[in-house]
């Protein structure tokens, strides 16, 4: 097999972890891209596994899987997903496990986050200890004052799940967490600690849960600067596919940790290794 410049790809047929990102890449809104139904039973029927692994915290593990049913892949499970939202939690949970914390997202992630034992508030106040944000479909006035309020008032530990500048839909792109983020520095000269991808921590335990080394891990994905540069920063293959974001101009111009491996069309090109 060979990429979209002609390199030789065949190494791809001896991954056994593939970690996908999702929007982009396996489908985008409400449509699921051609062959990604048979390249996951590819993927289990040679004895591998695969793992969304997603910088959208816009919607909880069981919300992905409902959209994944919902796209006709009934199979997949909860165990099939590590989103940025699950890797802000593990960090929360690790150094303010007792501690108020103040959430600007969605109602879907502020209700997982409840519903996993951290103390969550969505209002100002005096009494957090640290602030995450996340990608916010929901994003309104009111939250926005909020923040900056928490923002200016507190000099707080402030994180956000994903450095993501847009999000891809069906008639272009909405603005992501990094914009987002960026309205608010803008405002009160506050820059987050960013915890997804590009950080390859979402990487590293994926291969330590599921017992894969990093020459059998491949990330596949669509975005230079989150995609492909977390899989190089964690020491794995990468494949960047066309389907989403990033353009042929970005690619022959990539340079350090987003110069992909292998460049495919479509994750449907998977299905000849």
């Amino acid at each position: 097999m060979v990429d979209y410049f002609g390199k030789n790809a065949d190494v791809l047929a001896k991954k056994k972890l593939f970690l996908f990102d999702m929007d982009g890449t396996v489908y985008l809104d409400e449509t699921l891209f051609d062959g990604v139904p048979q390249l996951l039973q590819k993927i289990e029927n040679e004895g591998g596994r695969y793992v969304f692994i997603t910088n959208n915290a816009s919607r909880s593990v069981k919300d992905y899987v409902a959209k994944m049913h919902r796209l006709g892949l009934t199979h997949i499970r909860e165990e099939h997903f590590f989103t940025s939202a699950q890797a802000a939690f593990d960090i929360l949970k690790e150094k303010f496990a007792n501690d108020l914390i103040y959430v600007q997202a969605t109602r879907s992630l502020v209700e997982e986050y409840k519903a996993l034992g951290l103390r969550v508030t969505t209002e100002y106040t005096d009494e957090a200890n640290a602030i995450l944000v996340g990608f916010d479909p929901e994003f309104t006035g009111d939250k926005i004052y909020t923040t900056c309020k928490m923002l200016t008032k507190h000099d707080l530990p402030y994180y956000a799940t994903n450095p993501d500048w847009v999000c891809p839909v069906e008639f272009g792109y909405i603005p992501d967490c990094g914009s987002m983020c960026q309205s608010l520095e803008r405002a009160t000269g506050k820059k987050p600690i960013f915890i997804g991808k590009p950080q390859p921590q979402m990487i590293y335990t994926v291969m330590k849960k599921f017992g894969f080394t990093a020459a059998e891990t491949v990330v596949i994905g669509d975005r230079l600067y989150t995609d492909i540069a977390s899989g190089n920063n964690a020491g794995v293959d990468t494949v960047c596919v066309l389907s989403g974001e990033v353009t042929l101009a970005e690619i022959e111009k990539a340079t350090g940790s987003e110069v992909p491996t292998f460049v495919l069309e479509s994750v449907k090109n998977m299905l000849d290794c």
